[in-house]
């Protein structure tokens, strides 16, 4: 398998004043790596990637590859609704030594299938092993299954990370094709892997690492009983981990466990008082905090 077990898609940290904040991002992945995730994926929706800009994007995931250099996994998120600019991230983060890329489905002007082939197959003739990010929520344009079937005979697409909240669509997809499958969604992963996905790209672990591959390693190895156990304990925080748009929550969250300063960049904003009061109450639920 190229990816399989825990993939954390982690959060760009701000300084105060709105910069990138490199040495807390350097510090976090030590933290991802410390708790056993099998890799990190910088700069995908988690990490603010539609408001960093281009020398920013590409230092982010610089920092990251070089941090975990033969420890664990890179996949970058280099994806773009142009496929020209898609290419161009895609070349530099290949120059980083990057083990895969994560590549969203064009958003906004929704290509039509011809294009959606032509897109992720200019992308992944780059020789970098891709992930496919299929989450019609964001993008307004599912990947429907006959492409995912197409895309699955090119070399270099290896993986499709299915965040639309569909079970259903783990199994629609290994019943047509030997393409892997990672769940998008924290509180799918289990059920998913039940049904033939490989592993998780998950929000969660950016605050639980070790206990989302514990979670994750029982599913995989066919531990059920103490994988669902694990699932049920951590199961309304996943939820509340998204009360409000990505990575919102999840970076209150850590805030309020001190891992970074709760700062965005417009127009994501910190969200309001009542909602994280629901989300501390969680993480004391979940002895998180």
């Amino acid at each position: 398998m190229y990816f399989s077990g825990v993939y954390t898609a982690i959060v760009t940290p701000f300084t105060t004043n709105g910069a990138v904040d490199f040495q807390t991002l350097e510090a976090l992945v030590e933290m991802q790596i410390a708790a056993g995730v099998d890799g990190i994926v910088p700069v995908g929706t988690t990490g603010e990637s539609p408001t960093l800009r281009t020398s920013e994007h590409l230092k982010v995931i610089e920092t990251d590859a070089a941090k975990a250099a033969g420890r664990c996994k890179i996949i970058a998120g280099t994806g773009a609704n142009s496929t020209a600019e898609a290419i161009e991230l895609t070349e530099a983060s290949k120059a980083f030594g990057v083990d895969g890329t994560l590549q969203v489905t064009p958003y906004y002007n929704k290509p039509n299938n011809s294009g959606l082939i032509q897109h992720f197959s200019a992308v992944a003739d780059l020789g970098v092993p891709v992930v496919l990010y299929n989450v019609p929520g964001r993008s307004a344009r599912e990947i429907p299954l006959e492409v995912v079937a197409e895309l699955a005979k090119h070399p270099h697409i290896v993986s499709i990370k299915e965040a639309g909240g569909s079970v259903d669509r783990v199994s629609a997809i290994k019943s047509l094709c030997d393409i892997e499958v990672l769940s998008g969604d924290d509180s799918l992963a289990l059920p998913m892997i039940s049904v033939g996905a490989c592993g998780l790209i998950s929000v969660a672990s950016n605050l639980i690492p070790a206990e989302v591959v514990a979670l994750i390693r029982a599913a995989l190895f066919g531990d059920f009983e103490t994988a669902r156990a694990l699932h049920l304990k951590y199961h309304k925080l996943f939820g509340d981990l998204f009360i409000d748009t990505n990575p919102i929550p999840v970076k209150a969250a850590m805030a309020m466990k001190g891992l970074i300063e709760e700062v965005y960049r417009l127009p994501m904003c910190s969200m309001d008082d009542a909602k994280k009061k629901v989300l501390r109450a969680s993480m004391e639920s979940a002895g998180v905090l």
